[in-house]
């Protein structure tokens, strides 16, 4: 370990310190264990610094020690590009072109950057479509391209977003299409395939894998994603089938979080709404679920994915309601209007929840049963990227920034 890897590692002994390594944080739940986020800036107030950026895209900034990684696309040449900047200081560190190619048909709001990077402080790994194949990169945290990796063929007339999530020595990327779907796995130091599962229903769908420890089987992580038409757990290390739950709906976007006692939250938006609480385990796969017809497009979420906190679910919809969920019963206790629109994914730091919505308005809400808005802020810039949390500082992408709060009277 060099003496920069070793300063690192010691500032992140610091209690509640960690990294937010890849798509929605550390835990892959949009949770956070730092302390001292401020509750209330503005675009000027509690702003430690605001870099512009040149490319473009929806994916969300990470974090690593001192080095904030985004994905871009610079539309004008084609270029898909991995930027590094400096957390203390917002200047560019390094800038590496990953592909140039033709810009491929895509949804009105998706872009061609969508697929969050991810980092094991290592290696840097990030996707991107080049029509009709999806592509793979993985940097050194230097800017040095260490490998590149073809999954195969991609074709949906959404475009794509899929994100890269880590599990030990492998890097696992989701590719559901309105063809032969398949999540494939490479190990993380040279690019070779471990391992490949065909997905079922061959329909498009953008979600995430989620992990966490498989409750039937000590010391196994189980992989868990909605998609295609279906819920399906799989063991991480193998990919090996282990359930299945057919429907409720079409197309997901949103992850899954897992709550109290291990009930997982699923948020599902076309065609139907749907609210679910599943098991991972047993033969009663469904505790509870609030159908399309309780919930429309005011009370389950698309796009944006949802919170787990305590003994309540949070769900923040596309256009713009907050709702909160008992976890094991499934009783909606609010739904109250927030913003006007919202693609980001909220975060929770502390008791706190922080949902960023498409107008660059950040709100702060108290997690807890009532509903309790604790501040308004705005930075006056378009936001579709979620926040990144770490060493006291939050980081937001907006369409032409980032920008870094954090409390600017004591740093």
């Amino acid at each position: 370990m060099n003496v920069m890897n070793l300063i690192v590692a010691l500032a992140l002994c610091l209690p509640g310190a960690e990294n937010w390594p890849g798509w929605r944080g550390p835990r892959g739940d949009g949770s956070s264990t730092e302390t001292g986020i401020p509750v209330t800036w503005s675009s000027t107030d509690n702003i430690a610094w605001k870099s512009p950026l040149n490319i473009k895209g929806h994916s969300s900034p990470i974090i690593w020690g001192e080095k904030i990684i985004v994905t871009g696309c610079d539309e004008k040449t084609q270029e898909r590009v991995v930027e590094c900047y400096d957390l203390k200081s917002g200047k560019q560190v390094w800038r590496q072109i990953c592909l140039v190619a033709d810009l491929e048909k895509k949804h009105p709001e998706n872009s061609f950057a969508s697929a969050t990077p991810t980092t094991d402080g290592e290696r840097i790994f990030a996707s991107f479509m080049a029509f009709p194949q999806v592509h793979l990169f993985c940097y050194s945290t230097t800017g040095e391209l260490l490998w590149r990796a073809n999954p195969g063929q991609l074709l949906s007339r959404h475009g794509f977003c899929s994100s890269p999530m880590l599990f030990e020595d492998i890097v696992v990327l989701n590719c559901d299409q309105d063809s032969d779907g398949y999540i494939v796995a490479f190990e993380k130091k040279n690019g070779k395939e471990r391992w490949r599962v065909k997905r079922p229903n061959r329909t498009r769908s953008y979600c995430t894998p989620f992990f966490f420890p498989d409750p039937d089987r000590p010391g196994k992580t189980q992989m868990v994603l909605s998609g295609s038409k279906c819920v399906t757990g799989y063991d991480a290390a193998s990919g090996e089938l282990l359930w299945m739950h057919n429907g409720p709906t079409e197309q997901y976007v949103a992850s899954l979080v897992r709550g109290k006692d291990g009930i997982l939250f699923l948020s599902t938006g076309f065609p139907e709404y749907h609210l679910m609480g599943l098991r991972s385990s047993g033969q009663e796969r469904v505790v509870w679920h609030i159908p399309h017809k309780e919930n429309g497009p005011k009370g389950a979420a698309y796009v944006p994915s949802p919170i787990a906190y305590r003994d309540w679910f949070y769900v923040v919809s596309d256009v713009g309601y907050l709702g909160c969920v008992e976890a094991t019963t499934g009783k909606r206790l609010w739904l109250e209007k927030l913003g006007r629109h919202n693609h980001a994914s909220p975060v929770l730091v502390e008791d706190r929840i922080y949902i960023t919505d498409d107008s660059g308005i950040t709100w702060v809400m108290k997690a807890g049963p009532k509903f309790e808005v604790l501040a308004k802020n705005e930075l006056k810039e378009e936001v579709y990227a979620s926040p990144a949390v770490s060493q006291g500082r939050m980081i937001l992408r907006s369409r032409d920034h980032l920008w870094c709060v954090a409390e600017t009277k004591t740093r």
